[in-house]
């Protein structure tokens, strides 16, 4: 026999070994970072993972919603001192020309605001109160009018520069804020007896 074949023989029980050292791990394994570990513990790991990355994805779009929900919230920009004036309309077609002073406060909290507006002139007065809640887009609270004794409740939407409430209760009618940059302007129209409506327009 040649010597040639004498080192193919030689050869043949190193390749068994070297293919029973790469061979396929047992099913129950699997290679993970080089090292064979339990299948199992791989599915638990890409779970855990896909669980972790899924958590995220929501924790993302929830503090999004919130921050876009923050934002529409207008109370922040209304509170302080304005000053103005404003026009109001009486039972009989009587309008007065007021000066007017408003205060805002929303020292409860972001999403509250204590709303005071009193105008006047030499033979007329009107002061408009308001406390008001804010949630998810939606305001609701009380107002009054205290000169002519009218009250009810108020809800309604709001975004980041305007309030659009229905007012309930006692009487019925509206109420709108717009704001505009340094000024802003209130309009109520009621069916009360007396008092039929009331616009004031209002800067810093």
């Amino acid at each position: 026999m040649s010597p040639d074949c004498h080192t193919k023989i030689a050869a043949i029980p190193s390749l068994k070994r070297a293919k029973r050292a790469y061979s396929a791990p047992p099913a129950n394994l699997a290679i993970w970072e080089g090292i064979s570990v339990p299948r199992a513990l791989t599915v638990m790991t890409l779970i855990k993972a896909t669980a972790f990355a899924g958590a995220g994805a929501l924790a993302l779009a929830f503090g999004a919603g919130s921050a876009a929900t923050a934002a529409d919230n207008p109370f922040g920009s209304l509170a302080g001192t304005w000053s103005g004036s404003g026009t109001a309309s009486f039972d009989g077609g009587k309008t007065e020309s007021l000066r007017c002073k408003g205060y805002y406060t929303n020292s409860n909290g972001p999403n509250s605001l204590g709303l005071s507006i009193r105008c006047a002139n030499a033979s007329a007065k009107v002061e408009l109160r308001a406390s008001l809640n804010y949630a998810n887009g939606s305001v609701s609270g009380d107002w009054e009018e205290r000169t002519y004794n009218q009250s009810g409740s108020v809800a309604g939407k709001a975004s980041s520069n305007r309030l659009s409430l229905a007012i309930s209760g006692g009487i019925t009618g509206s109420m709108n804020v717009s704001i505009s940059g340094g000024s802003h302007q209130v309009s109520v129209s009621t069916g009360g007896p007396t008092l039929k409506g009331i616009h004031i327009s209002m800067s810093r």
